[in-house]
């Protein structure tokens, strides 16, 4: 007979067992809803059919948990996966994870996959749904394991098991199709309610771009359709939002393969959004007690070398370059031109602290498949910032940069955040006495604004801990923006000092931070969260003035030479178009206020202003002015606001 065993469930509700009881004997036990999914027994996440053995803290998960969810769309995956094989006999398979909000699966078929394709695969996962399979875990030997992949013609899995897996090296059967997998999985292929394929595209092999190119399928799965009814409405938004189409309509910026891929080019209307940005950015700097300073885009190798750069960061930058048979490399970074700022002069205890800014151009390798638009580039601006400062300074410093940071940001209708304190990486450089004094500051500036967060362990950079923000959107997505890290390497390594109360030379403590992130990155989640209609303070025309008639030009020019001189970017629309397409393509441009003027507005000085929203109203001509201005000083936040 089996030994008694006790499981606890959360909320403290407490069964004695026999040892082996299946999980899903126990979600019986516990009377649980039909929804568990999986079980997490001691932290550890199962199967419905994993025995326990012994005594356990036991979680039952759902759809709503992440772990839930991630193990409904990794069987979603797999569903997927025999769909295709079904289908495509020819296809070997690779990969195919569950990612946030999704899925995809990696496929090495002759032609890419075609819309009619994936109409053919989603009817078969209907077809699979509907047979409700049992998703059985098998374990192997690697001898066994590679056996049977061998004899499936499946050479990726093989590949998988002779270079890392050690046993047992488990599998998942549903029906005839069997898959390497580490697991959980859903109970039945049947458990799975709702699901959509959502997009096809290419990817490498281990995403290495010298690996074969494989065809990747995106798909998606919920508990029910009107969850994935409601998540399909949100993708079509995010489609209609897209920074790189908004950013083609209206004009802002662009890319062209005979500059680099990566490498933006700003045009007229997106370098005045950025000239605004800045402007901003550096009036606020300004209040907040910092000081500008500026730096080259190159510096000899060395000097990446003693920062470290060459051998913690070098397959993220460029090669060097001769100059005069010295090599030298582009920047990846600011900060080791700070710190030469920093030594060109002796300094004193009561310098510090210094707070150095620069809006410093860098360039980062970065593969061809992970560039996407704005937000993923190899040349870009930082919104950089270095302050140097004493020990006892720290803390202070780093709540500075906090209520900055929350300041900056809501300046632009960013109000929510996820914030993460990144501890030491496996590759790390300094003592870990040094290492700790920086986390416990981020930390207690942290507790002190009582701002919540959570540990993200091993995520820090190898010179020092961080912090990172992450701003939530119109949409509620999240957007790696701030950092903060504390440095205690770089001014070792360079050998920085100032001159102490007591006479003796100390080393100095480094700040490292970007509110934005960087301009490019900033600007391409600005267009997203406002889908392209920025706030009245940014947009790059603020006013359109459309006359009627011919008859109504002075007028017209009147106003626009009186918008101008008060500070409002203003145009006039001259053209001999109808008044129904001026207005039209003036919203499709998303400006904020069209001004209309015709025979009533010229002969009682009044303006009818409409705004791109469709609202209309009449204004004296001054007052019209008043109203605008007002709201472009006040850079509120939302369009009218």
């Amino acid at each position: 007979m089996n030994k008694e065993i006790t499981l606890r469930l959360k909320g403290g509700i407490e069964k004695s067992v026999p040892s082996g009881t299946t999980c899903l004997d126990l979600i019986k036990l516990f009377g649980s809803p039909k929804e568990t999914i999986g079980v997490q027994v001691n932290g550890v996440v199962k199967d419905l059919s994993a025995p326990v053995e012994n005594n356990a803290e036991v979680m039952l998960l759902t759809f709503d948990s992440p772990e839930g969810r991630e193990i409904y769309r990794h069987s979603s995956a797999h569903i997927m996966a025999q769909a295709v094989k079904e289908l495509f006999p020819s296809a070997k398979v690779t990969i195919g994870p569950a990612i946030e909000d999704g899925f995809y699966y990696d496929f090495d078929f002759e032609r890419p996959f075609t819309p009619d394709d994936l109409e053919k695969i989603e009817h078969k996962i209907k077809e699979i749904i509907k047979r409700n399979l049992p998703i059985i875990r098998k374990e192997l030997n690697k001898e066994e394991a590679i056996q049977l992949f061998e004899e499936m013609d499946e050479p990726y899995k093989v590949e998988l098991i002779r270079g890392e897996m050690e046993p047992p090296i488990t599998a998942y059967q549903q029906g005839d199709f069997i898959d390497l997998c580490r697991g959980p999985h859903v109970a039945s292929t049947g458990r799975i309610k709702a699901m959509k394929l959502l997009s096809t595209g290419g990817a490498y092999w281990r995403g290495d771009e010298n690996n074969k190119m494989l065809q990747r399928i995106y798909g998606t799965s919920f508990s029910n359709r009107i969850q994935l009814d409601a998540h399909l409405k949100k993708l079509e938004e995010i489609k209609k939002r897209d920074h790189r189409r908004l950013g083609k309509d209206l004009d802002l910026f662009s890319t062209s393969d005979q500059i680099g891929s990566g490498l933006i080019l700003w045009h007229p209307k997106g370098t005045m959004i950025r000239k605004t940005l800045e402007d901003f950015w550096r009036e606020e700097h300004l209040k907040a007690g910092y000081e500008f300073v500026s730096t080259p885009h190159m510096a000899k190798q060395d000097l990446w070398k003693q920062s470290g750069h060459l051998s913690f960061y070098k397959e993220n930058m460029y090669n060097a370059i001769d100059v005069d048979g010295i090599p030298y490399q582009i920047k990846p970074m600011n900060c080791p031109f700070h710190i030469m700022i920093y030594k060109s002069s002796l300094r004193s205890y009561r310098d510090l602290p210094l707070r150095w800014g620069e809006l410093g151009t860098v360039y980062r390798y970065e593969r061809s498949g992970v560039l996407h638009g704005l937000l993923r580039v190899r040349g870009f601006t930082q919104d950089d910032a270095h302050i140097f400062c004493r020990p006892d300074q720290i803390e202070s410093e780093i709540l500075k940069v906090l209520d900055f940071t929350t300041h900056v940001l809501s300046t632009f209708g960013f109000e929510q955040y996820d914030i993460y304190l990144s501890t030491r990486p496996e590759k790390y450089v300094g003592g870990l006495d040094h290492w700790e004094q920086a986390t416990s500051a981020l930390e207690g500036a942290l507790k002190q604004k009582g701002l919540p967060y959570e540990i993200d362990p091993g995520e820090g950079v190898f010179y020092g801990p961080k912090i990172d923000m992450k701003i939530k959107d119109s949409l509620g997505r999240s957007w790696q923006c701030t950092t903060v890290q504390v440095d205690f390497n770089l001014p070792e390594r360079f050998e920085m000092s100032y001159r102490g109360d007591d006479g003796k030379a100390h080393q100095p403590i480094m700040i490292h931070r970007a509110l934005m992130g960087s301009i490019e990155r900033f600007f391409g989640v600005l267009i997203e969260h406002y889908a392209g209609a920025f706030p009245t303070w940014l947009a790059p025309v603020q006013a359109k003035v459309i006359p009627i008639t011919e008859q109504h030009r002075e007028y017209a020019d009147r106003l626009h030479e009186s918008l101008q001189h008060a500070g409002i970017r203003s145009e006039v629309d001259h053209r001999s178009e109808k008044m129904g397409l001026k207005i039209r393509e003036a919203q499709l441009l998303k400006i904020p206020y069209m001004l209309i003027v015709g025979d009533k507005e010229v002969s009682e000085e009044t303006v009818a202003v409409r705004s791109r929203d469709g609202e209309t109203r009449v204004a004296s001509f001054d007052l019209c002015i008043n109203q605008i201005k007002e709201e472009i000083i006040e850079r509120r936040p939302v369009y009218g606001g």
